[in-house]
């Protein structure tokens, strides 16, 4: 039996201001799956349907609800608030379209003011969002006027954690998915390293037209002033006295994978204050139309993030940089950059300017017709371990100028290092896709006779 509910509430919504073992876990698989690791049980509880008031809005109260309810959203909303939505390891809480309906939420009209979110779960547990079948079952639409950059299409604030989202249609707005908690005064477990927010999978997502970041996950200040209730993103030497500063907390096991992003003015997929992260299978094309230099990542591994893996994915023509990497090096923790296909921007290729001794793995990628360098290793911030740099095919870098020397290709600055392979684990350097020998109406994938051996991406 179904249940109609309709909810009228005068409230205004506003978002949250904005190791052997390890490698062996991180190893990339044969290809993308397309399975959630935070909620996989099936559902077995009733089924709600939920409607706009008469303002298109819909605020919840999810403590009314328990682990294996279905909440289907029938209609077209301007706004929807879900509080508090508890369900249970094995029997989450299921938000979805209608059974035979697309649901639509947010609105494209919004210059500025209160409900500048199109759908928002605060303090949220055990939940799965999204399309009962396809993206095009669940699309949000975010503002098109002027101080879009302020909109939220999709926030998962205030601990929220143990989610899936899958099956959706983000389009315009400010930022795409944005997931993370803020550090409150006198609430300790907003406060690393207190507590995690654990368990979040992203997949088989659509995002474009973005004006910021397309996926904003995890905490990006390095500290949070908590006496002006501001970022800080310095070192604690720069401290005012008698302030007090705090980390936000992290995210733990983060999965992104399956998505298409597109046509965004800052980073593509950005993420940061995350210990063991994934990021594979996605497309990546035409970020930072901003020309912003600070946010022209296609993938971002951004500060305090440790046990990173990103492989098997697609980045192209873009703007700035195709995969930026900021991680950290703690406790020896391993990172990954493993057979992807990054080709034509107008930056460097990889970018690495990671943290306490962090080392990459960057293997079997092929990175194509960049603006500048093929591969880059920044040493300012500590990161001075040679990085091992095996079977990458660097192809035709310096696009935009300057000679195709052999630092062309790998460039080290600041005290950066790095060791190549040998053998099968060479790295093939060349200075035009014709010496290359690839397909470019494949993937760049080799033709016969191409001397790229065993070196860089390929189609699995």
């Amino acid at each position: 039996m179904y249940t109609f509910v309709s909810f009228a509430m005068a409230v205004i919504f506003t978002t949250e201001s904005c190791n052997k073992a390890q490698v062996d876990a991180l190893k990339p698989k044969p290809k993308p799956d397309s399975t959630s690791t935070a909620i996989t049980a099936p559902v077995t509880g009733r089924e709600i349907v939920l409607v706009p008031d008469k303002d298109g809005r819909l605020v919840v109260d999810g403590s009314i609800y328990k682990g294996g309810d279905i909440l289907a959203l029938k209609g077209v909303f301007s706004a929807v608030v879900f509080n508090n939505l508890k369900g249970a390891a094995g029997s989450p809480i299921i938000v979805k379209n209608a059974a035979g309906t697309v649901t639509k939420v947010g609105n494209p009209a919004w210059s500025g003011g209160s409900w500048a979110t199109a759908l928002s779960f605060v303090n949220c547990h055990y939940v799965k969002a999204g399309g009962e079948k396809s993206k095009s079952d669940f699309i949000i639409s975010g503002s098109t006027q002027a101080g879009k950059e302020a909109y939220f299409n999709l926030t998962l604030s205030r601990h929220t954690d143990n989610f899936e989202v899958s099956n959706v249609t983000i389009q315009n707005g400010g930022t795409g998915i944005w997931a993370k908690t803020d550090p409150v005064n006198g609430d300790a477990s907003t406060q690393y390293p207190n507590s995690y927010m654990e368990n979040l999978s992203i997949h088989d997502v659509a995002i474009s037209g973005t004006n910021n970041e397309a996926f904003y996950i995890g905490h990006t200040a390095l500290y949070w002033n908590l006496t002006a209730n501001t970022p800080y993103y310095g070192a604690p030497s720069g401290f005012v006295a008698g302030q007090q500063y705090v980390q936000p907390i992290k995210w733990r096991n983060v999965k992104i994978y399956n998505n298409q992003v597109s046509n965004g003015g800052a980073d593509g997929i950005q993420t940061a204050a995350i210990d063991k992260l994934e990021i594979y299978g996605n497309t990546v094309t035409s970020w930072g139309g901003q020309h912003n230099s600070g946010h022209n990542g296609g993938i971002l591994i951004g500060g305090r993030v440790t046990s990173s893996n990103v492989h098997d994915n697609y980045v192209h023509d873009g703007w700035g940089e195709l995969i930026q990497f900021y991680g950290s090096g703690e406790n020896g923790v391993a990172h990954i950059i493993h057979n992807n296909l990054l080709r034509d921007n107008q930056g460097d290729g990889v970018s690495l300017r990671g943290t306490n001794n962090a080392v990459v793995q960057i293997t079997n990628n092929t990175i194509a017709r960049v603006g500048g360098v093929s591969l880059r290793i920044n040493g300012y911030q500590g990161m001075t371990t040679p990085q091992i740099v095996n079977a990458n095919a660097f192809i035709q870098p310096r696009v935009n100028g300057g000679s195709i020397v052999p630092n062309a290709y790998i460039y080290t600055e600041n005290g950066g290092a790095y060791k190549e392979g040998t053998g099968a684990l060479a790295n093939t350097k060349f200075p035009t896709v014709t010496a290359a020998g690839i397909d470019l109406n494949n993937y760049y994938q080799p033709v016969s006779g191409s001397a790229l051996a065993s070196s860089g991406f390929r189609v699995n």
